[in-house]
């Protein structure tokens, strides 16, 4: 019988979001956003809760450029 491998949602400072192996330590930067389950469980919530995946500073920037105009 094989197991099946949980995830956790972790987010970093840009707003990025990843899958990580529940129960690993996470490399630097990045944090736990609260959601675990199944590769596919956890893959559903970044489609739900991520929607512009550009990184954080890039939408900033851009932001501010529209307002300038």
């Amino acid at each position: 019988m094989t197991r099946e491998i949980r995830y956790r949602v972790v987010v970093n400072d840009e707003e990025q979001h990843a899958l990580w192996p529940d129960g690993t330590d996470l490399p630097a930067g990045w944090r736990p956003e609260g959601f675990a389950g199944s590769e596919e469980e956890c893959t559903a919530h970044v489609d739900l809760v991520w929607p512009d995946i550009r990184p954080l500073s890039v939408r900033r920037r851009l932001d501010a450029g529209a307002d300038a105009r």
